[in-house]
């Protein structure tokens, strides 16, 4: 399997290159050159099979010959290992033909440990093969950089740095990243929205001779790895609900873009995915770019599902590459039109091809809060803000109810305590690895958003110093 550039000027890789690259060097993400597909007898024969077992089918088209098979079922074996559910990601009914695919049973409680644990481990073994050492950079809402520092913390050949707004996530996602003691972990506190810290991440990437100097390396969505990991799910649930024999739709909380893009590389790998629901907050700039085909962002606007507090959706060019049909130069154009202007439009073919597969709807604070009350009063279910995003947007569109509608939860309600008991009038129980993290001392540095004091504090700190 080799991958390109959304851009178009930047060399084919292979998986661990890619892997190991993260962001293009000129500034465009990775896609698979050619999709795999699995047929209709493949995915079926997923049904009844542990997860593992349907991720190593899932993710191997997509790593061709770089990783053995034996040793890429290990990886898998062993991150899942780590989650507190034999299923990994177990589906719950919510209404008659209404769904809820829990995504928090991993260390975090968060749906980015489904990626994150295998992309650690990934990591470790190219760069155990090859006798490198990278930086680790990354940039959070909130869910993940507390996956990526659990996933990589300790680990010999792996500095991580990860970049959060200072302020706007909760308490409990802050202490995720603040608590861990091992010295190769950093959390920096940015004074700034969590654009601004992509912003930052971005530039780091693309200043080449820093990259170079450091081994810069990605973690967030931009890393193609962290997106087949969860392509898995959308299989698993929608086997687990009558695929491929009938289609099945899906409502996706969406901040960066990076979860429904899955969803997206599911169905061009086959799946019948009737709809994709881009379940947006007030922050709603990917609500209003497919509806109208302009994307302009506004200022960001804190919320009670913070990670979802984004108007540059960086996954979104890959879904560009796709729409304007792999045309990297027309994408090189819209990327420089937002940068100059801050803003693009797209033409109504790209605009239509849009629409043919995805819908929106936008969630206000009431509704949020409205949905996980309902939630509970209706089920005995307890959901947190974004789940409720994701539910009350499946709630809002126009859809057949003989398909199944599958909402993505992605984060356990005990990570929102403050939301949820707004909302509830009582706090979640809190698991105890939470309230073992509550108690311990916190560890960060708190930087202006400027990309000088950043390059510097991770130039000064990490081990790594040239590539090998």
């Amino acid at each position: 399997m080799r991958y390109v550039s959304t851009r178009g000027t930047a060399p084919e890789l292979g998986f661990e290159d890619v892997l190991l690259a993260g962001l293009a060097r000129d500034g465009g993400l990775y896609v698979p050159a050619q999709w795999p597909s699995l047929s209709p007898a493949e995915i079926a024969a997923f049904a009844g099979r542990p997860y593992v077992d349907v991720a190593h089918c899932v993710i191997s088209p997509f790593v061709g010959d770089d990783i053995p098979d034996a040793d890429l079922h290990a990886i898998l074996s062993e991150a899942y290992a780590t989650f507190r559910h034999s299923a990994v990601a177990p589906l719950v009914q919510t209404g008659p033909n209404d769904w809820i695919l829990e995504l928090f049973h991993g260390p975090t409680l968060a749906f980015k440990d489904v990626a994150m644990q295998v992309l650690a481990r990934l990591m470790d073994r190219a760069l155990a093969c090859r006798n490198r050492s990278v930086t680790v950079v990354g940039a959070t809402s909130g869910d993940t950089g507390g996956a990526a520092i659990e996933a990589f913390r300790g680990r010999s050949a792996i500095d991580v740095f990860i970049l959060y707004p200072h302020g706007r996530v909760s308490d409990v996602q802050r202490r995720q990243m603040t608590t861990a003691t091992e010295p190769n972990v950093h959390a920096i506190a940015i004074d700034g929205t969590f654009d601004d810290c992509q912003a930052l991440l971005k530039a780091l990437f693309n200043d080449l001779a820093l990259r170079d100097r450091l081994n810069l390396a990605g973690v967030n969505s931009i890393n193609w790895a962290r997106l087949v990991s969860q392509v898995v799910y959308y299989f698993t649930s929608a086997v687990a609900l009558g695929a491929p024999h009938r289609p099945v739709a899906f409502s996706v909380p969406t901040g960066n873009f990076g979860d429904v893009f899955a969803g997206y590389a599911a169905r061009r790998m086959g799946l019948p995915v009737a709809s994709l629901v881009v379940a947006t907050n007030v922050n709603d700039i990917l609500a209003r770019t497919i509806e109208t085909g302009r994307h302009e962002p506004r200022g960001v606007t804190a919320t009670f599902s913070p990670s979802m507090d984004i108007q540059i959706s960086s996954n979104f060019e890959r879904l560009l590459f796709e729409i304007t049909g792999r045309d990297a130069h027309r994408v090189r154009e819209l990327m420089s039109a937002q940068t100059a202007s801050n803003a693009f439009a797209l033409n109504q073919g790209e605009r239509a091809s849009l629409q043919q597969t995805f819908q929106t709807a936008r969630v206000d604070e009431e509704q949020t809060l409205a949905t996980i009350r309902a939630v509970q009063k209706a089920c005995g279910y307890l959901v947190d803000p974004h789940s409720a995003v994701g539910l009350a947007a499946a709630a809002k569109v126009i859809r057949d109810p003989a398909v199944p509608m599958i909402t993505l939860a992605t984060a356990h309600p005990a990570k929102f305590p403050d939301a949820v008991a707004r909302a509830t009038g009582a706090p979640p129980p809190e698991p105890a690895v939470l309230a073992n993290q509550r108690h311990r001392d916190e560890r960060f540095t708190r930087l202006p958003n400027s990309f000088a004091a950043v390059a510097e504090f991770i130039g000064d700190r990490a081990r790594v110093r040239s590539s090998s």
